[in-house]
């Protein structure tokens, strides 16, 4: 079976222009991303899909495979789909190019998940929450699963509403999402084809697209998880975090 990663490094972010080159620790955000994706054990290739020249030269740089991508893609995934569409690949990884801090052993996760679960068209991992502030961010996806750990929903909001202290209970109950992906290349094709969903559109979450759909999103529950980079606060507390290292 082969598995491939595939890291989207969409150039023109809108909260942060230019992210993936930024390069104040010396080397690029997507090179980073790189460099923790190759210490994953399972996968047998890593693409980077851009959309931009720059991002192109840049990983020419740093000895990483990318390929020109439309820039005309809504979405990470339809980026990744234009990248992989001649691969013999079984299953496809959807890295974000904006997670430089990414475990290696949850890349390795999805893909067990995969593999030891044959009849999973799409995989996603979720971990639990530290603290409360965290399950009332918007920006942090919540997610809920049924006892097969199946994916139910993904919000922003905080769910399960918890009825008996009205509104958040034991952050035991919460799941975060983790923003990794795994695809079978058949799948990855059908997904990227259907029209965007109504709930997809109110949430701005492309999974809600295969739920909206019928179809099951299969997950495992990791420890680790890593903060992305969306705001110049946010690309700054990552400096610093590789400054103490």
């Amino acid at each position: 079976m082969k598995i491939i990663a595939v890291i989207p490094a969409r150039y023109d972010s809108t909260r942060l222009a230019g992210k993936v080159l930024l390069k104040e620790t010396g080397k690029y955000v997507i090179q980073h991303t790189y460099e923790s994706a190759i210490k994953a054990s399972r996968l047998d290739s890593i693409i980077i899909a851009a959309d931009d020249p720059k991002v192109i030269s840049a990983c020419a740089e740093f000895g990483a495979q990318a390929v020109m991508t439309s820039r005309s893609h809504q979405s990470g995934t339809d980026r990744i789909a234009e990248a992989v569409k001649n691969s013999d690949a079984d299953i496809i990884i959807n890295i974000q190019g904006d997670e430089p801090e990414i475990d290696p052993s949850n890349i390795d996760a999805i893909a067990d998940l995969m593999i030891n679960n044959p009849q999973c068209q799409m995989g996603t991992l979720v971990a639990g929450f530290d603290n409360l502030q965290d399950i009332q961010n918007p920006d942090i996806v919540k997610c809920i699963v049924d006892n097969s750990s199946m994916a139910i929903y993904f919000s922003r909001y905080p769910i399960p509403y918890c009825r008996d202290v009205r509104g958040i209970g034991d952050k035991s109950l919460y799941l975060r999402h983790i923003g990794i992906y795994a695809y079978r290349k058949d799948f990855l094709n059908k997904f990227t084809a259907l029209p965007q969903s109504n709930l997809e559109k109110i949430e701005k979450l492309e999974q809600l697209r295969a739920i909206e759909n019928g179809f099951r999103i299969c997950t495992a529950k990791v420890n680790h998880t890593c903060a992305g980079i969306d705001t110049p606060e946010q690309y700054k507390a990552f400096v610093e975090r590789q400054n103490k290292r």
